[in-house]
C-alpha cells in the first residue's frame, strides 16, 4: 500500500509514494515493507522490497537511489544511479534525470517531495529535528533551483511523520530552537511533566517550506507514532525496547522520455 499527495498526483510526467509497511516480503518487526539496508533485516528482503517500490514508481531497481542519512543539511544531485554500498552522506537529493527515483527512508522523521514538473525537475528531503533546522528543505529548493527548477511552481508534499502528540522532548531541544529564533518557542507545547515538552515536527516543517516560496506545499497528516498497521516507528520501538524497526521509503521520479 502506498499514500499519494494530492498536490504530486495531479502533477503529469512524474511518479511519487509514500510507501507504508505493508505489501513487502520482510518478517518479524520488519513486516512487511522495509526499505532500509543499514536494518537488521535480511538484505535479500530488503532489496526484494525496494525493487517492489521500484516498480510501482517506474524505474529499474537499480535506479532507485537513497542516501547514508545522517540528518544533516546536505544535498546531493544525482545524475547516474549509484550502487547501494556508495550510498553518499547527505540528507536530501535532487535530479533532472527522467528514470531515477529519489528515495527517503523515515521512522518518525518528515519526509519531503519536491517536483517542479514544468522544469522536470524533483527533489526529496529526509526532515528530521536537527535537519529541518539546519536547513535541509532550504537547500534542496535551491538545489532544484540550480537545476532549472523556480520555486514559485515548486510543489512540496511532507509525508508520515510522528506528530506533536506523540513527539516528547527535553528542554534542551527547545533551547536549541529558541536559539535559533525565539520564535521557534510556538512549536511547543506543554508535555506530561514540568520539564518536557511536546514537539510538533510537521508544522515546523510546513513553515520551513512555506518561507521558502514554493507554489504549493501539502501535509498528508499521518502519525508514524500512532498508525502502527501502517507505519513504522523509531520512538515506539524505543519506548517498547524492540532492538530494531523498519524503514518507511519516499520516492519519486520523472518519467522516462
Amino acid at each position: 500500500m502506498a499514500l499519494q499527495a494530492q498536490t504530486l498526483a495531479r502533477e503529469t510526467g512524474l511518479a511519487h509514494a509514500f510507501f507504508t509497511r505493508d505489501g513487502g516480503v520482510s518478517e518479524g518487526a520488519y513486516a512487511s515493507l522495509n526499505g532500509g539496508l543499514g536494518s537488521g533485516d535480511a538484505r535479500d528482503a530488503v532489496l526484494e522490497n525496494r525493487a517492489r517500490m521500484a516498480a510501482r514508481i517506474g524505474v529499474a531497481p537499480d535506479a532507485l537511489v537513497s542516501l547514508h542519512q545522517v540528518h544533516s543539511p546536505d544535498v546531493v544531485v544525482v545524475e547516474a544511479p549509484w550502487g547501494t554500498e556508495a550510498r553518499p552522506k547527505a540528507d536530501a537529493m535532487a535530479t533532472d534525470r527522467p528514470g531515477l527515483g529519489l528515495a527517503i527512508l523515515t521512522a518518525d522523521c518528515g519526509p519531503v517531495l519536491f517536483a517542479d514538473p514544468e522544469a522536470g525537475v524533483i527533489g526529496a528531503a529526509h526532515a528530521g529535528w536537527r535537519g529541518a533546522l539546519g536547513g535541509v528543505l532550504a537547500r534542496t529548493v535551491e538545489a532544484m533551483e540550480r537545476l532549472g527548477a523556480q520555486r514559485a511552481r515548486i510543489v512540496a508534499a511532507l509525508g508520515p511523520t510522528i506528530s506533536q502528540a506523540a513527539y516528547e522532548v527535553g528542554p534542551e531541544l527547545v533551547a536549541a530552537f529558541r536559539a535559533a529564533d525565539p520564535d521557534h518557542a510556538r512549536y511547543f507545547g506543554p508535555g506530561t511533566r514540568p520539564d518536557r515538552h511536546q514537539f510538533d515536527l510537521p508544522a515546523f516543517i510546513r513553515d520551513r517550506l512555506a518561507a521558502e516560496g514554493l507554489g504549493a506545499v501539502e501535509d498528508l497528516g499521518r502519525c508514524t507514532y500512532r498508525e502502527e498497521t501502517l507505519f513504522y516507528s523509531y520512538r515506539r520501538a524505543t519506548h517498547r525496547g524492540e532492538p530494531d524497526y523498519g524503514r518507511l521509503v519516499a520516492a519519486i521520479a520523472l518519467a522516462p522520455r
